[in-house]
């Protein structure tokens, strides 16, 4: 790991389950925006209860991928799964033993492998399909035998900025008190901003990129939120240095329940973050369809808009009963995103940028009126 990774590495990067029999999740999303197709891959993949043998033991990837289409298999054994407790590694395979020769080498450890073996795997089927993935590197092969979908990917990833100002150590997006897991679920945006060069094949169309904006976050604990929303975008309009992460949900804090959110901008080499602890934080959420929040403190005013008019694609998270749809979510929202800073009593806009590549999300039990909280 390179110095300049290490200082950009995040709390929380690492694997959280401590080999404990209680209910535990742990979730991982990557994302590839390609400007030039106006479209997105976000990749997401999670592990319930891994010590085994549980009602909802196993593992999952999920691809939401051009014009919203939806792509899913599932990993049942968890002993194919890998995590790094130190830092941000993981992946999940299906084998076939049956494939494997006698000649040839003991079935593949679940562990990082060369990103040569691990497509040669592939090839000769000894994985069926899987994944592997780092704060650098994001490989996978996936098929869905009953609609024939099929997806590949390989690239690499160079961060630009993980949660925090970049010249000083990275934050834990829930504030340090997330060290003391009171909160559930943890929530942690791994890389706001960076760069990803290589290829992704969707059904029978490869996508071939150089430095296109990527992102990554996790979240893991005992349960998704009652009910949450999420915004993202990292592809601004003439604003390539530009990464937006804002959302809120109603949590689960040790014993009583609390509803919180919060708005990070990395900007210029700069960090603007609108939390609980530092600044007013208001929203008006609609079931689906708009995203509304603001924000102040003493220095900055912040002010977004997400919109759309696209139906967004249900998708899976872990729930108490098991990974269930339970979100929607679109990767070709509206976002307009307005900041000012307070100068001599009066406030002077800082930045506007607006894209039609923004994330948008709605989750957690039913909603059907307005969310507005303070």
């Amino acid at each position: 790991m390179t110095s300049s990774l290490s200082l950009l590495q995040t709390p929380h990067s690492g694997y959280h389950w401590n080999g404990s029999s209680h209910r535990f999740f742990e979730g991982w999303y990557y994302r590839v925006t390609l400007p030039a197709e106006a479209q997105t891959f976000a990749f997401m993949y999670s592990i319930e209860d891994p010590i085994g043998n549980q009602p909802y033991s196993g593992g999952a990837a999920q691809i939401l991928g051009p014009n919203d289409e939806y792509l899913w298999r599932t990993f049942p054994n968890v002993n194919h799964f890998w995590g790094w407790s130190h830092a941000l590694g993981l992946g999940h395979w299906r084998i076939t033993p049956a494939n494997f020769k006698p000649q040839t080498s003991k079935l593949p450890q679940p562990k990082l492998l060369p990103p040569e073996t691990f497509d040669r795997y592939i090839q000769a089927g000894y994985i069926q399909e899987g994944y592997q993935a780092t704060a650098t590197w994001h490989q996978g092969s996936l098929r869905d035998p009953g609609s024939g979908q099929t997806a590949r990917w390989q690239y690499a990833i160079e961060p630009i900025y993980g949660w925090g100002n970049p010249r000083r150590p990275q934050q834990s997006t829930a504030g340090w008190f997330s060290q003391f897991q009171i909160f559930e679920p943890g929530w942690q945006i791994l890389m706001a901003h960076g760069l990803a060069t290589g290829w992704i094949e969707w059904n029978d169309r490869r996508y071939e990129f150089q430095q296109a904006p990527a992102y990554g976050e996790k979240n893991w604990g005992g349960a998704f939120p009652q009910k949450w929303f999420w915004m993202n975008c990292n592809c601004f309009a003439n604003q390539p240095d530009l990464a937006l992460t804002a959302g809120g949900g109603r949590r689960q804090v040790l014993s009583w329940m609390e509803s919180v959110a919060m708005i990070g901008i990395h900007y210029q080499g700069q960090f603007f973050e609108f939390v609980p602890w530092n600044s007013k934080v208001s929203w008006e959420i609609h079931p689906w369809g708009i995203w509304r929040m603001w924000a102040s403190n003493g220095d900055y005013e912040v002010e977004l808009l997400g919109s759309t008019d696209q139906p967004g694609t249900p998708l899976r998270a872990p729930t108490q009963q098991g990974l269930t749809f339970c979100c929607r979510d679109t990767m070709r929202g509206e976002v307009h995103l307005q900041l000012r800073r307070r100068s001599k009593n009066r406030l002077e806009l800082l930045l506007e940028a607006s894209s039609s590549l923004c994330g948008l999300e709605v989750g957690g039990n039913p909603w059907y009126e307005i969310w507005r909280s303070t």
